[in-house]
């Protein structure tokens, strides 16, 4: 499965689309600037709550954050790799039989 890229919107362009959705309407708003009507009304309600539009920085990872969230996704991995053996051995043992 592929992953699709998060798009990153500028501060600006956030505040301006807002603006825009406010004058015409969110949903002819996010047709004319290609953004989801989801995504809009998300921006209106933090523009309407009074907090910036800005997204929040981001803290760094530190290596064994990463170590422990690369092992975690592997564990997962493994764990399901698991249960699909344990499904398969079992429906080839009663179909042996």
């Amino acid at each position: 499965m592929q992953r699709i890229p998060r798009r990153q919107y500028t501060d600006d362009f956030k505040a301006q689309a807002v603006a825009l959705a406010e004058s015409i309407g969110s949903a002819k708003a996010a047709r004319q600037l290609d953004v989801s009507v989801k995504t809009l009304a998300n921006w209106l309600g933090i523009s309407r709550a009074g907090k910036p539009l800005s997204a929040p920085a981001r803290l760094p990872v530190s290596d064994l954050e990463a170590e422990l969230a690369r092992l975690r996704a592997e564990n997962a991995t493994l764990k399901m790799e698991r249960e699909i053996l344990k499904k398969a051995t079992a429906f080839f043992a009663k179909e042996s039989k």
